[in-house]
C-alpha cells in the first residue's frame, strides 16, 4: 500500500467532485492525510468539510502559501513520508509546475484536466515525466472524468462492436450558457483567464475526450473558426470546426459558452453515424443516455436499444488511478497524459485555425 493521499486545491471541483468521490469509494479509499490551498482560509474550510464528509476524528492538517518561509507550506506537505499520492486540483496555469514538484518529491500524481495550458507546455511536461519519473515507477494520470463515464464508454463499445456498421460521419454540439452569476465564472482565475480559450479550454476538453473515447480512430485534421460573442468570456467563447480522421470519416464540432438562454436547443451532444445505423449520446440531469438505432442488413428491419448510466466518472477515474498505483491488472486504463494532450491540441487548433487546415498529428506525435 502506498500510504495516504493529499488534495492540492480547495476549490469548487475539489469540494463538489473529488471529495464526494472519496466518500463513495468508502473503505477502499486511502486516508486523506492533508489538504493544500494557496490561502489558509480555503484550506481550513475544505479540511473542515472533508473531516465531516469522511467521518474523520479530526480535520486533516492544512498547508498553504505564506509570505515567508513556513512549516505548513506545500514543500512541507510533500516532504511527509506518510503521503504517497496527491490529487492536483489547481488553476490550469499552475498545474505543470505543481505536478513536477510532486513527482520530484516521489509522489504519485492524479492531476485535473486540462493537462497543461497549451500543447508546448504539455509536451515538455510529458517528456520530463517519461524521462525522469516514469522510470522510477511513479504513476501520473490525468483526471478526465468524461473518458471514465460508463455511458461514454458504452457508446464507444457499441461503435467498436460494429453495431452501426462502418463510421461515416459524426457531430458533436456543446451549448452552454455562462453568465456572470455562474459559480464557475466567479472563480477568479476563470474570470480573467491566463490561458488560451477560456472556458473553451477548461470545459471543451471534456467534449473532445468523450469524442475520442467513442470514435474508433484518431482525429487527424481540422479546419474552423473561433469567435468571441460575449466580452466577459474573453478571449474566445465559440468554435466551429470540420474534422476528419485520415481518410476514414469526418464530422463537425460546435462548442460554445455563449448560448443566449439556459435552456439548451434540442440536439444531441454526440451523434455518430455509420453505414448500418447511428448512436446518440446525451447527458441530462446527471445521467448519460445512449440510444442506438441500427438496421438489419438482410431484412431492413430497424432496431432500437436504449440504456442509461449514472454519472460517476470522477469516482471511477480515482479508482483507476489508485488501482494503477497498486498494480491491479483489472484497473481501468484511462488518464494517459498524451491522450489528454491531444484534447488540448484539438481546442488549440480550433482556436488558431482561422479557416486553415491544421494537422493534429503534427501538433502531438503518436508517441514521445
Amino acid at each position: 500500500m502506498f500510504g495516504g493521499i493529499a488534495i492540492l486545491g480547495a476549490g469548487i471541483f475539489a469540494k463538489e467532485a473529488h471529495l464526494p468521490a472519496l466518500v463513495a469509494l468508502g473503505a477502499s479509499a486511502p486516508p486523506l492525510r492533508a489538504v493544500y490551498s494557496r490561502s489558509e482560509k480555503s484550506a481550513q474550510d475544505f479540511a473542515a468539510t472533508a473531516g465531516q464528509a469522511l467521518n474523520l476524528a479530526a480535520p486533516p492538517p492544512v498547508y498553504y502559501d505564506s509570505g515567508s518561509a513556513s512549516q505548513a507550506d506545500l514543500d512541507a506537505l510533500l516532504a511527509r513520508s506518510d503521503i504517497g499520492a496527491v490529487f492536483v486540483v489547481l488553476p490550469i496555469a499552475l498545474q505543470p509546475s505543481i505536478i513536477l514538484k510532486a513527482l520530484a518529491a516521489g509522489k504519485h500524481v492524479l492531476s485535473e484536466k486540462p493537462v497543461a495550458p497549451d500543447v508546448k507546455q504539455g509536451l515538455e511536461l510529458i517528456k520530463r515525466y517519461n524521462e525522469v519519473y516514469k522510470p522510477k515507477g511513479l504513476i501520473w494520470r490525468v483526471a478526465e472524468n468524461f473518458e471514465a463515464e460508463p455511458g461514454v464508454r458504452a457508446a464507444g463499445a457499441a461503435v467498436a462492436a460494429g453495431k452501426i456498421g462502418k463510421i461515416i460521419f459524426f457531430r458533436t454540439v456543446t451549448s452552454n450558457h455562462i453568465d456572470k452569476t455562474s459559480k464557475w465564472y466567479n472563480t477568479p482565475w476563470r474570470t480573467v483567464p491566463d490561458y488560451q480559450g477560456g472556458f473553451l479550454l477548461d470545459g471543451g476538453v471534456h467534449t473532445i475526450a468523450a469524442l475520442r473515447t467513442v470514435l474508433p480512430s484518431r482525429l487527424t485534421h481540422l479546419t474552423g473558426f473561433a469567435s468571441l460573442n460575449k466580452d466577459y468570456l474573453a478571449p474566445h467563447d465559440t468554435i466551429h470546426v470540420v474534422v476528419r480522421s485520415g481518410t476514414e470519416f469526418h464530422g463537425t464540432a460546435e462548442l460554445t459558452g455563449a448560448a443566449p438562454t439556459k435552456a439548451r436547443p434540442t440536439t444531441d451532444m454526440f451523434l455518430i453515424t455509420g453505414t448500418g445505423g447511428w448512436v446518440s449520446l446525451n447527458m441530462v440531469g446527471g445521467v448519460w443516455k445512449v440510444l442506438i438505432k441500427s438496421v438489419d442488413g438482410k431484412t431492413g428491419q430497424e432496431k432500437e436499444e436504449v440504456s442509461e448510466y449514472e454519472m460517476q466518472g470522477v469516482r471511477l477515474e480515482i479508482d483507476a488511478f489508485l488501482g494503477a498505483i497498486e498494480g491491479k491488472t483489472d484497473a481501468l486504463t484511462i488518464g494517459d497524459p498524451l491522450e489528454a494532450l491531444r484534447d488540448i491540441a484539438f481546442i488549440q487548433a480550433s482556436l488558431k485555425s482561422n479557416g486553415n487546415l491544421v494537422d493534429l498529428i503534427d501538433l502531438v506525435p503518436e508517441s514521445l
